[in-house]
C-alpha cells in the first residue's frame, strides 16, 4: 500500500511507467509464444524419427533362441543417440539394450504391467539420472515381446533454454529502451502541456492578460487550451464587471449621501431656528415650518425613488397584463398639464405622414406589462421634458407600433443613446415617443442621461430634481423585457423612445 504522504508520481512518469511495462509485456508475450512453437516443433521433429525406427526382426528372434542380445562390439552401431530396450515374453525388463552403454537412458519400469505405453505414440519419460528427459515410443514383437525406443531431449532443452536466455536478456533491454525513449518521447509530446501549466501559474500569479497560446482544436491540449482562454475571457469580464459594480455602488452611495444631505441639513437647520429663537415671530415661523415640510417631502420622495430602483432592479414586472398605451399615454398628458397649464404637448401616431395630425387616426396600440409603472415612465418623461426645456418649446407624445431597426429605434446607432441591450431586429415593438423641440443634449451629456443622480443641466423649473427619473424610467422598461433610448444632438431636441414587445 503506498503512503499517502508521499508525493504523486508526476503524468510524464506514469506514462513512461506503463509503456515500459506494456513494451515489456508484449515482447515477453511474444518470446514465449516463439518458445512454445519451437519446443513443439524440435519434439515433433524427435517423435518422427522416433517412429520412423522400427527395431530388426533379427533381434527379437535372438531374444527368442537364447534369451540374450547379440549386441555389437561397436557403440555407434545404432545411429545418433538411439536406446532400444526390449522386455522378454515374460514381461520383464532385460539388462542388454541397443545403443551407447552408459548411466544415462529413460527411466523406465521393470514390467510390461507398469509401462503405460500405448504402440506408436510418442511419451516423455524422465531420466534414470535425473537429467534431461527422454521421448520413448513402444512397439510389439513376437511372442508377447515389446521394445521401446528411447531418444534425448538434451537438444530440445538445450535450445528452448537457450531461447529462454535470450527472451530475459531482450526483455530487459527493451524495458530499458522505452524508459529512456519513451521518457525523451513523452517529454516532447506533453511540451504544449507544459506551455500551458506555464500559463496557468503565471495567470495565478496575477498575470490575468496571459491567454494560452495552444488552441488547436484537432489536439486535446489545444482544446484544453481554447476552454482555458474561454474560462480567462469569462473571469475577467466578471472582474470587470465586478469593479465597474463597484466603482458604480461607491459613486451611488456618495451621490445618495449628498443627495439626502440637503435636505436633511435644511431640516436640522430650521428646527434649531425654532427651538433656539421661541420668540420668532408668527410669520418667519410659518415660513421655517413650510422649508422644513418642503426639505421633508423632498427626501421621501428621493428615498421612494431610491427603494423603487432597488425594488426594479431584482424582481419582474408585477401584475403583468394588457395595457392600452393611447389611453395610459392620454391620461399622463392629462396630469402633465394640470401642473403646467402653460405647455403645448400633442398626442400623436407614430411616424405622422405630416405636420398636421388633426385628421389622422390614433390607433389602439397595447402591450403586456404594469399599467402603473409604465404611466410612471410617461410621466417622468414628461415631467423631464417640462423641466429642461423653456416654455416656448413644443412636446409631442406619438403612439404605435415599429419594427426594430436602426432607423425605427430599438436598436443601436451612431447618437443613440441608452442604457439597456437592444433589441433583436425586426421585433415587433409597441413604441410611446415624448420628443420635444428644445435645446437637446450635448454627446457627452446623452452618454450619462440614464446614470443616477445625473442632471445634464440646469432645469428651468425652480423645483430641484433628484436625478433619478430617467434611471427609474429606464429600469422599468428594462423590467419589462423593453427599452428606454434617446435620440439628441444640440438644438435639435431631445427624443425619448420606450419600446416594449407588442401584445
Amino acid at each position: 500500500m503506498r503512503n499517502p504522504a508521499s508525493p504523486p508520481r508526476s503524468l510524464r512518469t506514469r506514462l513512461v511507467l506503463i509503456a515500459t511495462v506494456l513494451a515489456t509485456c508484449a515482447v515477453l508475450l511474444c518470446q514465449t509464444a516463439g518458445l512454445s512453437v519451437l519446443r513443439s516443433w524440435l519434439t515433433d521433429q524427435v517423435d518422427d524419427r522416433l517412429t520412423g525406427f522400427r527395431p530388426p526382426t533379427r533381434v527379437y528372434e535372438d531374444i527368442a533362441d537364447g534369451g540374450r542380445l547379440r549386441t555389437p562390439e561397436s557403440d555407434d552401431a545404432l545411429p545418433s543417440d538411439y536406446r532400444v530396450y526390449f522386455y522378454d515374453s515374460d514381461g520383464h525388463l532385460m539388462d542388454d539394450s541397443l545403443g551407447r552403454t552408459d548411466d544415462r537412458g529413460p527411466n523406465l519400469p521393470a514390467g510390461t504391467n507398469e509401462l503405460s505405453l500405448r504402440n506408436g505414440d510418442p511419451a516423455t519419460v524422465e531420466a534414470r539420472d535425473g537429467s534431461a528427459s527422454w521421448r520413448v515410443v513402444a512397439d510389439s514383437g513376437p511372442d508377447r515381446m515389446r521394445a521401446v525406443v528411447a531418444l534425448p531431449l538434451d537438444t530440445v532443452d538445450g535450445a528452448t533454454t537457450k531461447l529462454l536466455w535470450f527472451s530475459a536478456f531482450l526483455g530487459v533491454v527493451v524495458a530499458a529502451g522505452v524508459a529512456l525513449l519513451g521518457n525523451a518521447a513523452v517529454r516532447l509530446g506533453l511540451r504544449p502541456l507544459s506551455r500551458v501549466e506555464g500559463t496557468a501559474q503565471r495567470i495565478t500569479g496575477g498575470d490575468l492578460n496571459l491567454r494560452v497560446p495552444d488552441t488547436d482544436p484537432a489536439t486535446e491540449v489545444g482544446r484544453l487550451g481554447q476552454a482555458l482562454n474561454t474560462m480567462l475571457d469569462r473571469l475577467r469580464t466578471a472582474l470587470h464587471h465586478t469593479a465597474a459594480s463597484e466603482r458604480q455602488m461607491r459613486r451611488f452611495m456618495a451621490d445618495a449621501g449628498h443627495e439626502l444631505r440637503t435636505p436633511l441639513t435644511a431640516i436640522q437647520g430650521f428646527a434649531e431656528l425654532l427651538h433656539d429663537d421661541p420668540r420668532m415671530s408668527a410669520e418667519r415661523r410659518t415660513e421655517a415650518h413650510a422649508l422644513i415640510a418642503a426639505n421633508a417631502n423632498r427626501m421621501s420622495r428621493l428615498v421612494d425613488d431610491l427603494f423603487l430602483l432597488a425594488k426594479l432592479g431584482h424582481a419582474p414586472a408585477p401584475h403583468p397584463e394588457p395595457v392600452d398605451l393611447l389611453s395610459l399615454a392620454a391620461d399622463s398628458i392629462t396630469s402633465t398639464a394640470v401642473r403646467h397649464p402653460e405647455r403645448a404637448i400633442t398626442l400623436e401616431p407614430l411616424h405622422a405622414g405630416s405636420a398636421d395630425t388633426s385628421d389622422q387616426e390614433l390607433d389602439v396600440v397595447e402591450a403586456v406589462g404594469d399599467a402603473d409603472q409604465l404611466a410612471q415612465v410617461v410621466t417622468n418623461l414628461l415631467a423631464n421634458a417640462c423641466a429642461h426645456t423653456p416654455a416656448s418649446a413644443r412636446i409631442h407624445v406619438r403612439v404605435g407600433t415599429i419594427g426594430t431597426s436602426p432607423a425605427a429605434g430599438g436598436a443601436d446607432r451612431p447618437g443613440r443613446t441608452s442604457a439597456t441591450p437592444a433589441l433583436p431586429p425586426g421585433t415587433a415593438a409597441a413604441v410611446i415617443e415624448v420628443a420635444d423641440t428644445g435645446p437637446g443634449l450635448t454627446p457627452d451629456d446623452a452618454r450619462h442621461v440614464f446614470d443616477r443622480f445625473y442632471r445634464a443641466a440646469p432645469a428651468v423649473s425652480d423645483e430641484p430634481g433628484s436625478g433619478l427619473g430617467l434611471a427609474i424610467a429606464s429600469a422599468i422598461a428594462e423590467a419589462h423585457q423593453g427599452r428606454l433610448e434617446l435620440d439628441t444632438r444640440p438644438t435639435a431636441g431631445c427624443t425619448f423612445r420606450v419600446l416594449l414587445p407588442a401584445h
